[in-house]
This record gives C-alpha cells, sequence and structure tokens, in this order.
C-alpha cells in the first residue's frame, strides 16, 4: 500500500493554500531576476523554513513547482487564418508573448534542466511541438508529403526560448527585435520545407 504524502493528509484546503503561497511566492522572486531557494520563499510567503520544507524538500522541487501550469491545446484563437504563411505569423506571435510572459520561469526551468544528472522538468518534453504542428495543419493537406512533425521540431529548435535568451543576452536585440528574428526564422523554415516539395 502506498503511503500518502504530507499534502495527502488532514486539512488538505489549508495545505494546498499554504503550497499555493509558495508557488506565488517562488514566482513573484524569479519575476524580479532571482533564483530561490526554500528558505527564501518562506520568507516572502510569510511562512516558516520547516513548513515549506514539507511541501518542497529542496529547491529543484520548488522550482519545477513554478513553472506555468497552463497546457492548452493550441495558442491559435478560433479564427485563425487558414493561409499558412499568415496562420505561422499568428502563432508565432502568440508563441514569443508566451515566451516572454513566462521567461523567469522558463530561464528557471531551463537552468534546472542542464544541471548534470537531470532528468528533464515538464516543461522541457515537447509541448510546444504540438502546438506548432496545430498551426501547421494545413500544410498536410496543401503538401501531403510535408513530414510536418520534422517541420515543427525545426521550427521550435529555432524560435523557443533558448533562441530567445540568446538573442536577447548575447546578440543585444530588445524584444520586439528578437520577436521579429524567430518570427522571420519560422516562415523561412517553412519556405524552405514547402519549395523543397513544389520543385519535386
Amino acid at each position: 500500500m502506498k503511503a500518502m504524502g504530507y499534502e495527502e493528509t488532514g486539512r488538505t484546503e489549508q495545505k494546498s493554500r499554504t503550497r499555493q503561497a509558495l508557488v506565488e511566492a517562488t514566482r513573484e522572486l524569479l519575476s524580479q531576476g532571482l533564483t530561490p531557494k526554500v528558505e527564501d520563499a518562506a520568507q516572502q510567503a510569510g511562512i516558516s523554513r520547516t513548513t515549506a520544507y514539507r511541501y518542497f524538500p529542496n529547491q529543484r522541487s520548488l522550482l519545477l513547482a513554478a513553472q506555468p501550469q497552463i497546457q492548452p491545446a493550441t495558442l491559435l484563437d478560433d479564427d485563425a487564418p487558414e493561409d499558412i504563411k499568415q496562420r505561422l505569423d499568428a502563432f508565432m506571435a502568440a508563441f514569443t508573448r508566451y515566451n516572454f510572459d513566462w521567461e523567469p520561469q522558463l530561464r528557471t526551468a531551463l537552468h534546472v534542466s542542464l544541471e548534470p544528472g537531470a532528468t528533464p522538468p515538464v516543461l522541457r518534453r515537447g509541448r510546444a511541438i504540438g502546438w506548432i504542428e496545430d498551426a501547421l495543419a494545413p500544410v498536410k493537406l496543401s503538401h501531403p508529403r510535408v513530414d510536418v512533425h520534422q517541420l515543427a521540431v525545426a521550427i521550435r529548435s529555432a524560435t523557443g526560448i533558448e533562441a530567445l535568451i540568446w538573442l536577447r543576452d548575447v546578440a543585444g536585440q530588445t524584444r520586439d527585435q528578437a520577436a521579429e528574428t524567430v518570427r522571420r526564422t519560422a516562415q523561412a523554415l517553412l519556405d524552405a520545407a514547402l519549395g523543397k516539395h513544389d520543385r519535386t
């Protein structure tokens, strides 16, 4: 029989509120450019260290809990255009906005996932690939020979949070410039994939 965890026994609603307070405190500290430890989140939330460690035994578990939990099936609105180039532009605007909105948390997830021996956090298991495949759906009809999954992987590899961090921190681009760079990159990859099959 599986032993029940601390949060699953007694006063579960209060424990849920305490856990959420620690998560929100962590997100606030991340938004300030900090990488909080459990005790930092506890202080920010006005919760004792001892109590905080009952919920999050280490910094890694705390930081992973602070990652964005929204997992929509698509980033596109219901009235998204069917024209593939316009549709990809609409997607890239939404995807880049998502990355910038959650930038502190995403940077932390990237850092955590690169630690020696670390298993990829939930955030880093390819959720965006499905979003991009959804944006590329018209290609399946117009160019059935294009491998949409591989095209989505290529676009994700060149336009995600990693690319935006490099463009901002290393290339010195503004947010608007970085957004335009990844948009043009996505369109170039799309053009290359469609053009290759148009010529054959």
